[in-house]
């Protein structure tokens, strides 16, 4: 079962085996023996990678195709996340479907920030365990975003893939959603699919909310990782994954979500240029949607250089 759940995961290819084992298991090139060293490797001598275990892997839909870890995060893995984000939380945004600039909208309550991609050892690990699980390169994957729901704070139902042009221009689509849960939610803060094939077999007593009674759901426990998939293998999209974040009714709610595209979505090496340009086509884009301020690092200064986006944030 844990070899099926685990071949499961890969979004592009299809493999068949009379026989497995796990020391037979051919990586992607990607993965090569540095990066995997300690890592997925280690299951040939039945060793997971920290936090990464395919048996504890359950499988919860096909129509989407949507998969549970246990325990995918350590406590302290889950508190260091909420640390580095809680005091620089923002209002977050919904992406606007004609112009793709970030803006607010009551459909999404919630604040938020973006952390930086491989900030410390800590997210470091993280997301090679993203990476590990899912078989899709750590350049695909956005920064890990850490969101907070306080009571009656949601996300109405809304899919990850694209429904604007501008927004696929880096990377391409997103293939593929990892959301961890960083807190325990005393009733509400659910994680519903409206439209899973599975929605009407799944028991639901008091201890559900109306909200997740409208479809199959995952409620929040603390280390606990969803992923799910919103392109089909063909990589035409999946109107099935359309999901959302049930109202927090009693207690709050921290999570961190992890969007992964089709593509590279690490922008190329910095060019060394001194003079005052953007680097980037995005960059005026990304600047009227305040990301000068929400991600300094990259826009305005990386600490060794400068950043790529200096006219567009009007540093100089």
């Amino acid at each position: 079962m844990a070899f099926r759940v685990f071949l499961s995961l890969l979004p592009i290819f299809v493999f068949s085996f009379p026989s497995f084992s796990y020391a037979s298991l051919r990586l992607p090139t990607w993965l090569s023996e540095k990066k995997t060293d300690g890592s997925v490797l280690q299951l040939k001598n039945g060793a997971p990678f920290a936090g990464f275990d395919p048996r504890r892997v359950t499988q919860l839909s096909w129509h989407p195709r949507a998969f549970l870890h246990e325990g995918f995060l350590s406590d302290e893995e889950c508190d260091h996340l909420i640390n580095l984000a809680k005091d620089k939380l923002e209002r977050s945004r919904v992406s606007d479907s004609d112009s793709g600039k970030g803006i607010l909208s009551e459909v999404r309550t919630s604040s938020g920030m973006f952390l930086y991609k491989a900030q410390d050892e800590i997210v470091k690990t993280i997301e090679r365990k993203i990476a590990a699980w899912t078989f899709l390169p750590e350049e695909n994957g956005e920064s890990i975003q850490v969101l907070h729901y306080e009571h009656g704070e949601k996300y109405e139902p809304h899919v990850d893939y694209f429904l604007d042009k501008v927004n696929r221009e880096l990377g391409g689509d997103r293939v593929a959603t990892v959301l961890m849960y960083l807190s325990n939610v005393e009733k509400g803060g659910e994680t519903v699919f409206p439209d899973a094939e599975s929605k009407m077999v799944q028991p639901k007593d008091d201890s559900w909310s109306d909200c997740a009674k409208n479809g199959y759901a995952v409620k929040p426990k603390k280390g606990d990782a969803l992923l799910f998939f919103g392109l089909h293998l063909d990589a035409t999209t999946d109107p099935s994954s359309l999901h959302a974040s049930c109202p927090v009714i009693e207690g709050e709610k921290w999570s961190a979500t992890k969007w992964i595209h089709v593509r590279a979505f690490d922008t190329p090496e910095h060019s060394g240029s001194e003079e005052c340009v953007d680097e980037n086509v995005n960059c005026p884009r990304w600047a009227a949607s305040g990301q000068c301020q929400k991600n300094p690092q990259y826009m305005v200064d990386t600490g060794a250089s400068y950043g790529f986006c200096r006219r567009s944030c009007k540093v100089c």
